[in-house]
């Protein structure tokens, strides 16, 4: 079976690193609304995938995430009274009756971005000189110190820096640089951290 490896930009034939297990992930869906087609082609093709490595007799452990905390949760949260726990859950099962209705089996591990925000934090904090934080308690990734950026998707910095979708703000070094974790404003849901309250 070959695959198209975006690094070499070749098609390469599937060999697993574990011989008869195949360890995939996908990221899920940031679960502030119903899932839309954008969201349900990936989740169909590894959904194919992962049948196709079981059928050739492979022990797969198939992982997706969903995104439980995120602006856009906390938005939808405010605007239906309720917390954005609450806003979650109701479109995770919406997720489930989504893709139950497309023939898309569970994963094997749905985790939940809040339930590992230690280990988020602990990421973070291994970033050294490549994370910064704010005077806000926002930490960023400083993206122009990674030599190799844009280097999977071929795209050279330049043509990234042209075409940013992020605005600069006053806190931010580079429009590129992206948030790692984002202090929280009243009334968020947050953890604590090194950088203070936030997520």
């Amino acid at each position: 079976m070959k695959l198209y490896n975006t690094m070499t930009q070749q098609k390469e034939e599937f060999v697993p690193i574990q011989a008869g297990k195949v360890s995939m992930y996908a990221c899920g869906p940031t679960v502030y609304n119903y899932i839309h087609v954008g969201n349900a082609r990936p989740t169909i093709m590894f959904d194919v995938l992962r049948r196709y490595f079981e059928y050739r007799g492979y022990d797969v452990t198939f992982v997706q995430n969903f995104t439980d905390v995120d602006d856009k949760i906390i938005k939808r949260a405010n605007e239906e009274g309720i917390t954005s726990g609450e806003v979650a859950e109701k479109y995770i099962q919406e997720y489930f009756t989504d893709a139950k209705a497309l023939g898309v089996r569970p994963a094997t591990i749905h985790p939940k971005a809040t339930e590992n925000i230690p280990q988020i934090i602990e990421i973070v904090q291994t970033l050294k000189g490549y994370a910064y934080a704010t005077a806000n308690g926002d930490v960023y990734y400083r993206t122009l110190k990674f030599k190799d950026y844009g280097k999977l998707s071929h795209q050279p910095i330049e043509d990234l820096q042209a075409g940013a979708r992020i605005d600069v703000n006053d806190v931010k070094e580079d429009a590129l640089d992206f948030a790692l974790w984002k202090a929280a404003k009243p009334g968020e849901p947050y953890w604590e951290s090194p950088w203070g309250q936030g997520r």
